[in-house]
């Protein structure tokens, strides 16, 4: 709208830039017939008396479904127009509904076409009454819900390749995180083995790694250790680890040269924008003659310590202070330690998924080290596979808080037949 000033001129007119036939065009167009604008809207329209025989529907829809107006109005209900379900449908909710509220409104159908065909819409549905109150009709309104069930297809479609694609990739984790562990570990004559892992995700594979094997001379060797991380990243680091270890133990037993060899391997092999490193504990077990027990050598490269269960119900940490983790320095500092393990005895190793555990008792939240050694002095003296299902009920204790994967791994010399377990007086 044009203003005019003091002077006689015009201001605030907004610029026409059409051409004076296409002025005249659109004011033309501005003034249809309410009757145009019925026959031709984007939308269908049709009122049906109210036991739905179709009274008046607009071209639009008769479009829509390819009919004449002669061949609906008066002769055929909105019923009739709707597919088996759609009709059953409009029976038992769409008609009941309509005539408890007054009024329905996007309800998702599908029209059956004069060639067949099936046409998806959205309906609307009004009874207008008289001034008496009285209801007279019923009024609809029909949105053409192709190019909208086309877009639910896809997202459908779409959504179905993406839960297909994550169960793949479910599979795929566990069978890579199986080749990652040892099926089943291996049998130590005079000794009891137990080991359990437990996946905090499904989803990703984990960085913790155990394994058992035998070594020349009667020797076993063994490690336990995490590496930083999750995913396909940390389980290449987790093989190589895994393997580098039982080839230089092959090559040179000596716990803290196998640790050696592989901080120089990780560190030759993960030294750039991606550096990947890894906590170990690597150790020896020699059976000990005729004495019923093992010699065990321990070597730790930033590795939570062991723990030992003695038989006499005493339980404590094993020291390896000043242990680096393994692949970030080239001259990694590795610490060592030596025990032995009589009848009785327990060596329990873990990764720190389990100190890390959340948890409500702690003041900071976490688990911790020192309440793992209170609930191992409670549990010794014991045996590793008691030992190990204890664990795993602890872990069940956290439920979700254990966000980070958690492997453990005990040894116990088994006791003489007929020696009892003892705890220590108080």
């Amino acid at each position: 709208m044009c203003r005019t000033d003091h002077s006689g001129r015009s201001e605030g007119c907004a610029p026409d830039s059409r051409p004076g036939a296409d002025q005249a065009t659109f004011s033309a167009l501005l003034e249809d017939s309410a009757e145009d604008l019925y026959e031709n809207a984007p939308c269908g329209y049709l009122s049906t008396t109210l036991d739905g025989r179709i009274a008046k529907i607009n071209r639009t829809l008769l479009n829509w479904l390819g009919y004449e107006n002669s061949e609906l109005v008066g002769r055929r209900d909105f019923a009739d127009l709707l597919t088996v379900g759609g009709r059953i449908y409009h029976e038992t909710h769409f008609g009941p509904l309509l005539r408890m509220q007054g009024e329905i409104s996007g309800i998702a159908l599908e029209l059956k076409t004069a060639g067949g065909g099936r046409l998806p819409v959205l309906v609307t549905s009004v009874i207008r009454s008289g001034s008496d109150g009285q209801p007279l009709l019923i009024r609809t309104t029909v949105f053409d819900a192709r190019d909208r069930r086309t877009y639910e297809s896809e997202l459908l479609r779409a959504r179905q390749e993406s839960d297909r694609e994550r169960e793949r990739l479910k599979r795929l984790n566990a069978t890579l995180q199986k080749t990652l562990l040892p099926p089943t570990l291996v049998d130590v004559p005079g000794l009891d083995v137990a080991a359990y892992y437990h996946v905090a995700s499904a989803d990703e594979v984990g960085g913790d790694f155990y394994d058992l094997f035998p070594l020349d001379s009667g020797t076993w060797g063994f490690f336990l250790g995490d590496v930083c991380g999750k995913g396909a990243a940390a389980a290449a680091v987790t093989s190589l680890a895994r393997y580098t270890l039982r080839a230089a133990a092959v090559y040179d037993p000596d716990p803290a040269a196998v640790l050696a060899n592989l901080n120089t391997v990780l560190n030759h092999e993960y030294n750039g924008d991606d550096p990947r490193f890894c906590t170990v504990i690597f150790g020896l077990l020699t059976p000990d003659g005729d004495a019923g027990g093992f010699q065990v050598t321990l070597a730790s490269g930033g590795h939570p310590p062991a723990l030992l269960m003695r038989s006499d119900g005493h339980a404590y940490c094993l020291p390896t202070p000043g242990g680096q983790l393994i692949g970030v320095l080239p001259d990694a500092h590795i610490a060592t330690t030596s025990i032995r393990l009589d009848p009785g005895d327990t060596l329990f190793l873990h990764t720190d998924g389990l100190t890390e555990a959340h948890s409500a008792d702690s003041a900071d939240g976490r688990y911790g080290d020192e309440a793992l050694l209170e609930f191992v002095q409670g549990l010794a003296p014991t045996t590793a596979h008691d030992a190990v299902a204890a664990i795993r009920d602890l872990l069940d204790t956290f439920g979700t808080g254990v966000d980070d994967d958690t492997a453990v791994l005990a040894f116990n010399v088994p006791r003489h037949s007929g020696e009892e377990r003892t705890r220590p007086t108080t």
